[in-house]
């Protein structure tokens, strides 16, 4: 992917509208037969949306930069509010059919504190993954001049840690706090289940990525490792 305008926007409609949609969808859970705990894996249908949006972070910060990044993150936030401020403002319109005003209230009248969770856990997760992108990636770049080779690590790493922090962060607000599970010792395990499998699912998306993500960055690299040869003859 070339460094252009154009495509630096096309990384950042596919972030925003992947966290928008997230959100939107996250109501809607789904169970993968997988017990742990003693009950099957729950997941809620916006981990897929949320992988592509550390993708698109890593890419931006990996052609475009650590501010480029952190711009991204706190505009996302920015549509994010305003796009639940859209959704609350149409659900208090008069519907002409009360059945579609409760599917409406079912599927996007999220409750305060998953909105309290999904916020929370994207600020804090997000913010992770682009500090510690660029603080493993100017090491290895920098110190070791190792960038081509060792591009999977930052990816990885950042994407991982950071997918620690926005599962438990979500999970422990919205579910432990929010429906009382934490509270009560029959529920724990539950909670605990949730955190651990849905994390286990995120840590093979973000490994499943890797591929995608050298692809998209592969052009700013053969350009490092240009710059690299010049200096080599210079030298």
């Amino acid at each position: 992917m070339k460094k252009t305008n154009r495509n630096l926007m096309l990384c950042a409609m596919i972030f925003v509208v992947s966290l928008v949609v997230a959100n939107m969808v996250t109501a809607k859970t789904f169970t993968t037969g997988i017990p742990l705990f003693g009950h099957d894996i729950i997941l809620p249908g916006a981990v897929f949306c949320y992988a592509l949006t550390f993708l698109m972070t890593d890419v931006v910060g990996e052609i475009w930069g650590k501010r480029e990044a952190q711009t991204v993150v706190l505009c996302g936030f920015v549509c994010q509010v305003f796009a639940l401020i859209l959704v609350l403002f149409t659900q208090t319109l008069p519907a002409v059919n009360p059945d579609m005003q409760h599917a409406y209230d079912m599927l996007l009248g999220q409750n305060a504190v998953f909105v309290l969770g999904s916020m929370t856990a994207y600020l804090l997760s997000q913010s992770w993954d682009v500090v510690i992108f660029h603080k493993l990636r100017n090491h290895f770049v920098s110190n070791t001049g190792e960038g081509v080779a060792k591009r999977w690590i930052w990816n990885n790493a950042s994407t991982m840690t950071s997918q620690i922090i926005d599962t438990a962060v979500f999970i422990i607000i919205s579910f432990g706090f929010g429906m009382g599970w934490i509270f009560h010792l029959e529920t724990l395990p539950q909670l605990g289940g949730m955190i651990v499998g849905q994390y286990l699912l995120k840590f093979v998306l973000a490994a499943l990525d890797t591929p995608v993500f050298y692809f998209l960055t592969r052009r700013s690299h053969a350009g490092l490792q240009v710059g690299k040869q010049v200096s080599v003859l210079d030298a």
